[in-house]
């Protein structure tokens, strides 16, 4: 896993040097827990904050760091569950209105102390509302050791 994440850290600030123009992404996004998530929560909010570098047209990537918190199921834990995912983002511009994304990266486990950290991914499809402003339609996965927290959720991304 360090490997991976490695070598997708060489590779995205390796690219940088190709072209200097991007811009910086933040979003937020509501999520419905499914999968083992809906077991033990009943819903999560995410936050993002990236920067991505142009590659090309109709390409982008660069690092991006989120805050992702699921809200508790009151009968079944006791708290709240929070990740930090630090990672890579890639958006390809499939047409002038839509942009297919993934996000892939390393989810560090914020809350309750000791709660495992895992692979994260994110694939995303989003729809241009405006130059500024992207909606967004996700699934976002947590691995750890033996589950799996995921959401499908909607979204606003914003550039500048």
């Amino acid at each position: 896993m360090k490997k991976l994440l490695l070598c997708a850290a060489i590779a995205v600030f390796g690219l940088t040097s190709i072209n200097a123009q991007g811009g910086f992404k933040a979003g937020i996004n509501a999520g419905l827990p499914i999968g083992d998530a809906g077991d033990l929560t009943t819903f999560a909010i995410a936050v993002d904050l990236g920067y991505l570098f142009e590659v090309s047209d109709a390409f982008e990537v660069g690092p991006t760091v989120s805050y992702q918190h699921f809200l508790k199921d009151k009968d079944i834990i006791t708290e709240d569950i929070s990740f930090l995912p630090i990672g890579a983002a890639a958006r390809f511009g499939a047409s002038d209105k839509i942009t297919l994304g993934a996000d892939l990266g390393y989810a560090i486990g914020v809350n309750p102390s000791g709660v495992d950290s895992g692979f994260y991914y994110s694939p995303r499809v989003q729809y241009g509302l405006s130059e500024a402003v992207d909606l967004v339609l996700s699934y976002r996965g947590i691995s750890l050791d033996g589950i799996t927290l995921s959401t499908i959720g909607l979204g606003a991304e914003f550039s500048w």
